[in-house]
């Protein structure tokens, strides 16, 4: 093949089936059915397969409050001494919590344990059962 040998190619138009003409009753079409059927569409993949995900709010739902870290009374009981002040940076030296994306995590003391060490709670949440624990053992909840 040679330069001038080459001609551009024509684009071929698309069929048109289903108006009457030279190709009798049904036009190439066929008989009953969707394919046969006046503006006749497939139905798309993707949409098929979205219909088949469940819509509930519990799938891939990401709440906007993120949930606190949870320390238990006897956890403190057992890393801590008498007089310490208990923050989540504390915590966090003590592995108790770990960071959450790069920044520490909101703590709330739970009153699961007893207590009798007197302690200082700051910066953290807590259940009114460990604030109860806590403050009957000399220590205080701020």
């Amino acid at each position: 093949m040679q330069l001038h040998d080459l001609k551009p190619t024509k684009s071929k138009s698309k069929k048109r089936v289903g108006r009457g003409g030279k190709r009798g009753t049904y036009s190439g079409r066929g008989m009953k059915g969707q394919k046969s059927r006046a503006g006749h569409k497939k139905a798309p993949v993707v949409r098929e397969l979205l219909k088949k995900y469940h819509k509930l709010r519990g799938y891939k739902f990401n709440s906007i409050n993120e949930k606190p870290a949870i320390v238990n009374v006897s956890d403190i009981e057992k890393l801590f001494n008498s007089g310490d002040v208990i923050t989540p940076e504390a915590l966090l030296e003590k592995n108790l919590i770990r960071k959450s994306s790069g920044s520490l995590p909101k703590v709330k003391v739970l009153g699961n344990g007893n207590i009798t060490k007197k302690v200082t709670l700051k910066e953290c949440i807590s259940s009114k059962q460990a604030a109860q624990k806590i403050e009957s053992a000399g220590g205080s909840v701020k």
